[in-house]
């Protein structure tokens, strides 16, 4: 149990790291390429941070022997990503704001792009409400025909984000190569940087897991709550790591475009893996979450759209929805 602690202290070192890393690169690639914060947050930084949790369900689904824990493993990390990224991680990130309320000299405002945003929740609570929807019905064809439209939804999704894309007129770090390598920042060197930066997220999102694999088998937790709750928590902490520097650094629309743009991406591809490679017969707790999900979504959306603006207090909500799944398991014992 020890060396699990250890572990875990360890890989939540190697996630916070690799996330510094990774925000700075990925905002110098975004200048190189003449990209904006849209595409930088929503694309470029959703997109590589999405690949824990996107290869776990990937793994524990095909390259396994298909028994029956290994899918609840998979269905569950699949439906666990977003549903943390619109509760926990909306959460910690208006937690994040007051925490830096001073260093950002703003108080309680928020300076992000609404209408990437609100395209992003958009997209989600229509696109996750899909692959819900697609486990009610017993028809594999039309469940085929959602898992190949989701695809095609998240290529539409790109094409919008770099059309509407904004330019930042942000300062940005120095890239941490550059000084190590006292030269110039060239495509090259920040190419090598953010690999570098997705290695370490990966290792220690594994390294994570696997500790809390161990310590939940331990203490008796199911397979599917494990992938419902702890897993995700593991997975998407790069979300939340890259969206709490981003916020201490005023900016606000990466910060947000990083956990929103995440949530597209986990609503369109590993939902139509799981739809294609699985029965996605989703069972009560995993209906319950995903709901949540979309609430939780959903109030930060139509508080933008009735405010015009957003502050702390939508996404500090999220943790009460968190909070309410919880309770949830609890009730049912985690089994």
């Amino acid at each position: 149990m020890w060396l699990d602690l250890v572990n875990l202290a360890l890989s939540l070192g190697i996630i916070l790291v690799s996330c510094e890393l990774f925000t700075n690169a990925i905002e110098w690639l975004g200048k190189k390429l003449n990209f904006g914060d849209g595409v930088v947050g929503s694309v470029f930084s959703a997109v590589g941070t999405c690949l824990p949790e996107t290869i776990i369900p990937i793994i524990a689904i095909l390259f396994t022997k298909g028994t029956s824990e290994n899918i609840d493993i998979g269905i569950g990390a699949i439906i666990g990503a977003p549903f943390m990224l619109s509760t926990l991680a909306f959460f910690l990130t208006g937690v994040s704001v007051l925490v830096f309320s001073k260093k950002r000299k703003t108080g309680m405002n928020m300076y992000v792009n609404n209408k990437i945003l609100t395209r992003d929740i958009g997209f989600f609570i229509i696109i996750f409400s899909m692959g819900l929807l697609a486990s009610f019905i017993d028809i594999k064809t039309v469940k085929y025909i959602i898992a190949a439209f989701l695809p095609i939804c998240y290529v539409c999704y790109i094409i919008l984000t770099i059309r509407n894309d904004t330019k930042s007129h942000n300062s940005i770090e120095t890239l941490y190569f550059t000084k190590l390598l006292n030269s110039n920042p060239t495509i090259p060197i920040i190419v090598v940087q953010v690999i570098i930066a997705l290695a370490g997220i990966v290792l220690g999102a594994e390294i994570f897991v696997s500790s809390m694999e161990k310590t939940s088998e331990l203490l008796g937790i199911s397979a599917l709550a494990l992938s419902l709750l702890i897993t995700p928590v593991a997975t998407e902490l790069p979300e939340k790591f890259n969206s709490i520097i981003w916020i201490s650094r005023k900016k606000d629309t990466l910060a947000l475009g990083n956990i929103s743009g995440a949530m597209v991406f986990q609503s369109c591809i590993p939902v139509s893996i799981g739809i294609l490679a699985t029965p996605w017969q989703l069972d009560k707790k995993t209906v319950v979450s995903a709901v949540l999900a979309l609430v939780s979504a959903a109030v930060v959306y139509l508080w933008i759209k009735f405010k015009g603006k957003l502050n702390p207090v939508p996404l500090i909500a999220g943790g009460i929805f968190y909070a309410v799944f919880i309770g949830y398991l609890i009730t049912t014992g985690f089994k």
